[in-house]
C-alpha cells in the first residue's frame, strides 16, 4: 500500500480543494472519489432512474465504467469513455449523487476502484467515508468541516462566479437536508473516524487550511522515518 492522506467532511467544507492543493504541494496523486459518485448520479439522471429504485441502480452499475485520468495535469473523470467534468457539479447531480450513494452496489463498485488506486499509488482521497470505510489503513486522516451557513456562502459565491441563479437560503437548507441524510444513511455514515483529526475550516482560507494539513502530513511522516 502506498502512503493515503484520507480527508472526510460534509459538502461544502472544501474537501476537494485541499485536496487538490495538498497533492499538488506534496506530488501525490489526487483521488476525487465525490465526482466518481456524481458521474454515477448523472448517469442515472441521464437515462430517468428513479432514485428510490434501488434494483434499477443496481442493474445499471453493471453498465457503468468510471475512470479518472490526467490531461495537462487536470484531472478529467471519463463515464463511460465521455469527459464529464463540466457537467457533474450540477445541483441536481449532487443530490442524486447523495441518494443514490446509500446502496450497496453503487458503493462497491465505486470502493473497489479507489481502493485499487490507493494499493499502487502515493493518493490524497476525499469523500464521506474514506477513513472510516474505503482507507481505513491510511496514514492520515482529516475530518474537514465549517458552520453550515459558512458552507452554503462559499457555494452561493461560486455559483455567482459562473453567472448561474442562486438563492443563500435554499442552498443552506439543502446543504443541512444532504448533512442529515450523509450522517444517517445505513451504510458508510458520514461521521469522524476515531484516529482523525479534526480541521473546522470557517474561519480560514485555502492557504491556511493547506497549511495546518501539511503540519499534520509531516508531523506523520517524521514519525514514519
Amino acid at each position: 500500500m502506498g502512503f493515503s492522506i484520507a480527508i472526510d467532511g460534509p459538502a461544502g467544507a472544501g474537501k476537494s480543494t485541499i485536496a487538490k492543493r495538498l497533492a499538488e504541494e506534496l506530488s501525490l496523486i489526487y483521488v476525487d472519489t465525490g465526482s466518481m459518485y456524481r458521474a454515477m448520479a448523472l448517469y442515472f439522471l441521464r437515462f430517468g432512474i428513479d432514485p428510490k429504485d434501488e434494483q434499477a441502480i443496481a442493474d445499471a452499475c453493471a453498465s457503468i465504467d468510471i475512470t479518472i485520468t490526467y490531461q495537462d495535469g487536470v484531472q478529467c473523470v471519463l463515464l463511460n469513455g465521455e469527459n464529464v467534468n463540466g457537467q457533474i457539479r450540477a445541483e441536481e447531480v449532487g443530490s442524486m449523487a447523495s441518494n443514490t450513494s446509500v446502496y450497496p452496489c453503487v458503493r462497491t463498485k465505486l470502493t473497489d476502484m479507489q481502493r485499487g488506486l490507493a494499493r499502487t499509488s502515493d493518493v490524497v482521497m476525499d469523500g464521506r467515508d474514506i477513513g472510516t470505510c474505503v482507507l481505513p489503513d491510511a496514514q492520515v486522516k482529516i475530518y474537514l468541516t465549517a458552520r453550515t451557513a459558512a458552507r452554503a456562502k462559499r457555494r452561493y459565491d461560486e455559483l455567482l462566479q459562473k453567472g448561474q441563479k442562486a438563492d443563500l437560503a435554499q442552498i443552506e437548507a439543502d446543504i443541512a437536508e444532504r448533512d442529515y441524510r450523509d450522517m444517517h444513511r445505513e451504510i458508510a455514515p458520514l461521521r469522524q473516524a476515531e484516529d482523525a483529526v479534526l480541521v473546522d475550516s470557517s474561519d480560514m482560507g485555502i492557504a491556511q487550511v493547506t497549511a495546518v494539513i501539511r503540519g499534520i502530513v509531516e508531523k506523520v511522516q517524521k514519525k514514519g522515518n
